[in-house]
């Protein structure tokens, strides 16, 4: 198998990686309280994406484009970009039931997103190629939500103290931040929203 992949692909696995050492930290984290353990499962999706950015370059200069490639891109994205953030929010304090399904909501959406986008790409693509815009949000841009609570963490608001508080809606609890996941979702499988890709 090993025999089929191209460069690209060793960078997406990168990718891929970057995910899964983030559900690692995320789970250390809950168990050890440290911060450390939660900023390093934060980084972790920095990381992810800058893997993300160099394998589409480097497909692109080496004019090694295959399905097999824009498979592994969509499978090591759901990792990194949409299971790996809803691990740090669970282990922030986004644990009330209508937390984790907006959590659950978040991941089925990035899913949803990266199987329209494989299923579209070839209609989208223009006479190069290459997709000329993006139908809802791309699933990376969920870096902005592990940005935004690895700076909660450095303000002592997760846990028990997580920011907006709790509210109880029903039988289940709520925190607002989970909320940003909800709406992150959400602009990923929107089908009005066209954003250029570059």
């Amino acid at each position: 198998m090993l025999r089929e992949f191209h460069l690209a692909d060793f960078f997406t696995l990168g990718n891929a990686a970057c995910g899964v050492a983030a559900v690692f930290f995320a789970m250390l984290y809950m168990g050890s309280q440290s911060l450390d353990h939660f900023y390093a499962a934060a980084a972790m999706a920095p990381a992810a994406f800058i893997f993300d950015v160099l394998d589409g370059r480097i497909a692109r200069w080496r004019q090694q484009h295959s399905a097999l490639g824009r498979e592994l891109d969509s499978l090591a994205d759901i990792i990194s970009f949409g299971v790996a953030p809803a691990t740090l929010g669970f282990a922030a304090g986004l644990t009330g039931g209508w937390d984790c399904a907006i959590l659950i909501y978040f991941v089925c959406c990035g899913v949803s997103r990266l199987a329209r986008f494989n299923v579209t790409a070839e209609t989208l693509s223009n006479d190069s190629g290459k997709v000329a815009y993006f139908e809802g949000t791309p699933i990376p841009t969920s870096v902005v939500l592990t940005g935004v609570l690895a700076w909660l963490a450095s303000q002592s608001l997760v846990g028990d103290a997580l920011w907006g508080g709790t509210w109880m809606i029903g039988p289940w609890q709520l925190h607002p931040v989970s909320l940003l996941f909800g709406l992150s979702g959400t602009l990923m499988i929107s089908k009005t929203l066209h954003i250029p890709k570059f």
